[in-house]
């Protein structure tokens, strides 16, 4: 399995986070997720919306193209990127 698939509408990617790190920063691939170190707490969905931030300033696509379907409560996430293509994911690796 892939950290990554592509589909009709776009890409869902899986990804870790680890909340409450130093600084905000995508780590690397590890165990088929893409590893995102996040400032912001896991309280009161401010380190899902840092996620959503990140990955929009990266891919260069607005926020409203980027959903989190599955763990929002949880370190492991499926995010849903609408419009998205395989070699947009290249700016995401380190």
């Amino acid at each position: 399995m892939s950290w990554y698939k592509e589909n009709t509408s776009g890409l869902t990617l899986n990804i870790q986070v680890i909340p409450r790190s130093s600084k905000s920063e995508i780590v690397g691939i590890y165990n088929d997720c893409l590893k995102i170190k996040l400032k912001s707490p896991p309280v009161d969905d401010a380190a899902n919306e840092e996620l959503i931030k990140l990955l929009s300033n990266k891919l260069k696509i607005q926020k409203k193209n980027i959903e989190i379907i599955k763990g929002h409560t949880q370190k492991k996430k499926i995010i849903s990127i609408y419009g998205g293509s395989c070699e947009a994911l290249s700016c995401l690796l380190p």
